[in-house]
């Protein structure tokens, strides 16, 4: 299977996540009516359960929570193995994101990260974690 072929698959709910990304926008849902910061974009708020909400760009600042090295190659000619972190965002301190670690050194939990945007090609980025400032 070649690279090209290994794209996200979107849904209703991801589908405008990864229209943002491509235009390098971070952004979580907003519940409408209870204020609630989420992500994984989904059609429901899980603490109000109102189905009405609005995107809301947020910086893509966070601490690194956990982290793994995959020694899997997923992509043909992919570079491993790799680091993948999952981060806590910091303005929604609900949502968390994975992304692959672009640090010189080892991540450690805790650490201050900011996330960058990787254009795969127009219509695909992904965001990428790094040690911030």
């Amino acid at each position: 299977m070649s690279a090209e072929a290994i794209r996200p698959v979107t849904d209703r709910d991801s589908a405008p996540w990864w229209e943002r990304t491509a235009r390098h926008e971070f952004a979580v849902q907003e519940c409408e009516t209870c204020g609630t910061l989420r992500f994984p974009a989904r059609a429901y708020c899980h603490r109000c359960r109102t189905p009405r909400w609005r995107w809301r760009q947020i910086e893509p600042v966070g601490r690194i929570e956990s982290w793994i090295v995959s020694h899997q190659p997923f992509l043909p000619g992919a570079r491993e193995p790799y680091v993948v972190v999952r981060v806590r965002l910091a303005e929604a301190l609900e949502c968390v994101v994975y992304g692959n670690w672009r640090g010189d050194g080892p991540p450690e939990d805790g650490q201050l990260v900011r996330g960058s945007f990787t254009a795969v090609d127009e219509a695909l980025s992904l965001v990428d974690w790094g040690p911030a400032g």
